[in-house]
């Protein structure tokens, strides 16, 4: 991996927040199997950092959030069979760091979210969108199938139907639409965009960040409730020994603003 994936793929980190940049807007952020890696190696350090409380994933430009993969390179990395199953482990690596970290994710989409781009958005938390999104995954046209790491999460997120919807048809859905299918959480206009991705951050970064962390990985248990056993279905009441349950409460009482350590 060269300098160049660590310029298409930009963190910044601010207080308890970091922000993902796909940094390569003249070919609308369109990753290449080396952004791919280096996207993994990035989500993996940030899985380790016990401080941060909210992971933001972005593109650059304002015209994309990720216009699919680089199919310029297609020839020389994904035109057998073989290729395609060691592109798809490197790829599979980064979204399912994205999907696995520990603090809550989001995804701030501007413009065109398709291909390998709705592949990662799904494995993010939350989805905004700007009116302007757009949403598909049009591989139909390349002769190309979903893998198995994304297609069980776009059907979990939408649904088979909706799933079949969009990779049978190919067709790209705009922001309102994708957000009656369930694919997006929540659609602003294009003028409000920022303002509503800088107050979804905030509250998130501004909750108890321990059950922030124990929402997720239940939310991801409730999936199959029948497998949860006796004594996980006891562990959320364990929140309320926590510092941060005790300094909730009190506040909300005294009417104060809460101050949470995590602890």
């Amino acid at each position: 991996m060269g300098k160049e994936a660590s310029e298409f793929i930009q963190v910044a980190r601010r207080d308890a927040v970091a922000q993902v940049t796909i940094n390569r807007p003249e070919r609308r952020n369109a990753f290449s199997l080396a952004m791919w890696e280096r996207l993994g190696d990035v989500m993996t350090e940030l899985a380790g950092d016990s401080d941060l409380r909210c992971v933001v994933l972005r593109g650059a430009g304002g015209k994309a959030f990720v216009a699919g993969a680089d199919i310029a390179e297609f020839d020389e990395v994904r035109s057998s069979a073989v290729q395609a199953a060691a592109y798809a482990e490197i790829m599979d690596r980064a979204t399912e760091a994205v999907k696995d970290c520990l603090c809550p994710t989001v995804a701030l989409i501007e413009g065109a979210c398709v291909g390998g781009g709705l592949e990662l958005a799904v494995q993010c938390d939350l989805r905004l969108s700007n009116a302007s999104g757009r949403f598909g995954i049009p591989i139909n046209r390349l002769g190309h199938c979903l893998p198995y790491a994304a297609m069980v999460t776009l059907v979990e997120l939408a649904g088979r139907a909706t799933a079949l919807e969009i990779l049978l048809e190919g067709r790209i859905l705009s922001a309102e639409e994708a957000y009656a299918k369930g694919l997006v959480t929540r659609v602003a206009p294009d003028e409000d965009f920022e303002a509503e991705a800088a107050a979804m951050v905030k509250r998130i970064a501004e909750g108890a960040p321990l059950a922030a962390r124990w929402h997720k990985q239940f939310a991801m248990k409730a999936l199959h409730p029948e497998n949860i056993s006796k004594e996980e279905w006891a562990a959320p009441f364990e929140s309320c020994d926590t510092a941060d349950c005790h300094e909730g409460v009190r506040a909300f009482l005294a009417k104060e603003k809460p101050r949470f350590i995590g602890k």
